[in-house]
């Protein structure tokens, strides 16, 4: 029984799945994406990365239906916590992390020349090994025009950047003052909140720019990623969710959930882009169906809890609670 894992060091979603499948103890193999490995995407609805083939031969490749199909098939260590209330909140912080907390990866890697041209030439390197030099800066230009002509598109411009900085820094300060007080956002076990925030992590600690910023301002977080890619070894119990996750719910009601009605509102009516404020900057960027998916589906899951008496006051402070309502 052993799983496939077609990914690369320079993806979080790869990063993330990797160190669910490590933590999990299920048996797999890493497979870091080659230019000949691009056949996979032929198994998969997006050619995008992991792509991760099941002992029983099927593939699949969206990180969180992944996450929650491995739960369904393996009982052992699982990082969905037991408590309803905790696995909602773990599964919105998850969303928060993969939605936004991305934006933050590609802003870093791709705003700034330093940031460009090492990543660029790093990515090029993983998948052209062995194919020469000149080979693999060519690949890394062509690579790297491609990335910067579709900020825009993902809402890293110029414009943008204070807002997508600022939340990161909060964020990031809101690790730092857990990890130093407790292992993991819901105790001493992780969840698939801490992997979803760690596969985006992982990659402001390799950039120039972010890992620079997180080993001046955030070290403990620097280190915490560093000891999350393996924790085959952690065995830990769940807690209550603490100040850390009350205080990530509040941000995610600042920043995502606004983001994610306007979204919503724009691929409603069909308007190709959209402008909400953010952190008191108007932030703008790109109408997307996937990100209107995601808010359908922290609806349902919402929705679906038995007992909503002990999420919901803090959801309504937080001020995410209407948005989930869609009122």
């Amino acid at each position: 029984m052993t799983y496939t894992i077609y990914g690369g060091l320079g993806s979080p979603y790869s990063m993330k799945m990797r160190a669910v499948l490590r933590y999990r103890r299920l048996p797999h193999v890493w497979r870091q994406m080659q230019a000949g490995d691009d056949r996979v995407f032929q198994h998969v609805k997006a050619p995008v990365i992991p792509v991760i083939q099941y002992p029983d031969g099927s593939w699949h490749n969206d990180s969180t239906p992944m996450i929650f199909d491995l739960e369904r098939r393996h009982g052992e260590r699982s990082i969905v916590p037991p408590n309803e209330t905790d696995a909602f909140l773990a599964f919105l912080l998850e969303d928060f992390a993969d939605e936004w907390g991305t934006k933050a990866m590609f802003h870093y890697r791709w705003y700034r020349e330093r940031d460009q041209k090492q990543m660029s030439q790093w990515l090029a390197f993983d998948r052209l090994r062995g194919s020469g030099r000149e080979t693999v800066l060519k690949a890394a230009h062509v690579f790297r025009e491609r990335q910067v002509g579709r900020m825009a598109l993902v809402g890293c411009t110029p414009q943008n950047a204070p807002v997508i900085e600022e939340s990161t820094r909060q964020i990031l300060s809101v690790f730092e003052t857990l990890v130093t007080e407790r292992s993991y956002l819901f105790g001493g076990r992780p969840s698939l909140a801490d992997f979803g925030w760690f596969g985006q992590l992982s990659q402001l600690a390799i950039d120039p720019t972010p890992q620079d910023m997180m080993r001046a301002e955030f070290p403990f977080t620097f280190r915490w990623i560093a000891n999350l890619d393996d924790a085959s070894g952690v065995e830990g119990e769940w807690s209550p969710a603490g100040d850390a996750v009350k205080t990530l719910v509040r941000l995610a009601g600042k920043i995502y959930f606004p983001f994610l009605l306007a979204n919503a509102a724009a691929v409603a009516r069909g308007a190709p882009t959209f402008t909400v404020d953010l952190l008191g900057r108007p932030y703008s960027q790109g109408a997307f169906k996937y990100q209107a998916k995601c808010l359908a589906e922290l609806r349902a899951a919402h929705a679906g809890l038995k007992d909503k008496t002990a999420v919901d006051p803090l959801l309504a402070d937080a001020g995410c609670l209407e948005a989930l309502r869609g009122t």
